[in-house]
């Protein structure tokens, strides 16, 4: 994870059209962690929230053949069930269960050592890519976060 870059990732470990596993490890180390909060550094809600966003965000991606930018318009029932500090290994797994008239629908979850620490149902409007180049950067990022699971698995 990147916080500072809204990188929330570090690997894909599964991905279909349907659903994603993903993986991410809180750093340490933080300018986050210098006001949330001094002396007991948790992981913001709201960071959460972005990696559960960013997990089946690219799992709409995907299923849509990479020919469309998937935007967070709704988050839903979302429980932050326990407080994550730094170090930590956060599992991320979304299920897509509505894909198409211009948007999608997921159930997402975070584990944390296979107990569920946060979830939601997400929604997202589909556009097409405001720049070629962007694309090629997001495909070019997932691949490498493909690839780093493919890695963890061997």
């Amino acid at each position: 994870m990147r916080l500072e870059y809204f990188q929330m990732l570090d690997a894909i470990v599964e991905l279909t059209d349907e659903s994603i596993r993903t993986r991410a490890t809180v750093p340490q180390e933080s300018t986050v962690f210098e006001g949330h909060f001094p002396g007991h550094p948790l992981m913001p809600g709201v960071l959460l929230i972005e990696t559960m966003a960013q997990t089946c965000g690219t799992m709409v991606m995907a299923a849509n053949g990479y020919e469309r930018l998937p935007l967070l318009v709704g988050v839903k029932d979302a429980k932050l069930r326990q407080f994550i500090p730094p170090g930590t290994e956060i599992h991320g797994f979304g299920h897509l269960e509505h894909n198409g008239s211009g948007y999608a629908v997921v159930k997402a979850e975070l584990k944390v050592d296979g107990k569920r620490v946060s979830n939601a149902q997400l929604t997202y409007t589909l556009i097409k890519w405001p720049e070629a180049d962007l694309r090629d950067f997001m495909v070019d990022h997932i691949a490498s976060l493909r690839k780093r699971g493919s890695e963890d698995a061997a």
